[in-house]
């Protein structure tokens, strides 16, 4: 999907909103432990219930990786099934991977060729070999980590050069003489707040994926006031809050009222 694509949806729905597959086997419904596939049949109804609500899905493969070839199976019938019934919907694979070149290679293969997805986020430590390996597929985007939302954030990606430029701003400067805004995206976490401004200083047009909001306390309305851009230029994630809305047999229709509550504050910011 190309970044034109990726707009017309945001506009055509009213909506940047992202639903986090972070799907645990331990958590889903009880009833659903007797199915054949537990994960696929949980992720299918999420699925069904919210896709007209959102622009994306971002599995996290961590909680798939967990279940062994049980869980790839289902990350990759997730993916499937995304494909063949939600065209429109801009997947991203959140495996945070960073290596030097031969192995992203790999990755790269893995998520682009095997798995087919549209993005996967990156981590930049190791600098230009071990991201643009990922960036030689059409049509697909790298996702770099920038100033993510947990705590530990402040460990690294705040510290500054003796110039005064912070490690993320680093990140972003040089990143990109590897791609333009057209391939390349950053996650910054909803609860970095005013960070958004400084972040736009830099990469004004780029996309940002923003995690954080919902049950990690980030504020929605914070994040469009300093990161908005005029093709809105956001596609921030909910996770648990939509996922886990209810814990019984209606857990879908829990799904979707809490897609759709956030969905009509999106509507209502991109007016702004």
């Amino acid at each position: 999907m190309n970044k034109q694509q990726l707009i017309d949806n945001i506009r055509r729905k009213q909506s940047f909103l992202c639903v986090g597959l972070d799907t645990d086997i331990k958590k889903i419904p009880d009833f659903l432990l007797d199915s054949h596939e537990p994960i696929f049949a949980f992720n299918k109804a999420i699925i069904d219930a919210t896709a007209d609500l959102c622009v994306a899905y971002k599995p996290n493969l961590a909680f798939y990786e967990s279940l062994g070839v049980k869980g790839w199976q289902a990350l990759e019938k997730t993916v499937k099934y995304i494909r063949q019934n939600y065209p429109d919907q801009f997947i991203i694979a959140d495996a945070k991977r960073g290596d030097i070149g031969n192995t992203s290679a790999m990755y790269a293969r893995s998520f682009f060729e095997d798995l087919q997805v549209d993005a996967v986020t990156v981590a930049p430590y190791m600098g230009e070999d071990s991201v643009t390996p990922f960036l030689t597929y059409d049509n697909t985007w790298v996702i770099l980590l920038a100033l993510t939302s947990n705590k530990g954030s402040h460990d690294f990606q705040l510290t500054e050069d003796t110039q005064g430029e912070r490690l993320f701003e680093k990140v972003l400067r040089k990143s990109q003489e590897w791609a333009g805004d057209d391939r390349m995206m950053y996650v910054v976490g909803a609860t970095q707040g005013r960070a958004f401004e400084d972040i736009r200083k830099i990469v004004p047009e780029h996309f940002l994926l923003v995690p954080g909001v919902g049950a990690q306390g980030g504020s929605l309305e914070e994040v469009c006031k300093y990161g908005m851009t005029k093709d809105c230029g956001l596609i921030v994630n909910s996770s648990r809050g939509i996922i886990y809305a209810g814990k019984g047999r209606d857990f879908a229709d829990a799904a979707r009222r809490a897609a759709q509550e956030v969905q009509q504050q999106m509507a209502e910011l991109l007016k702004k």
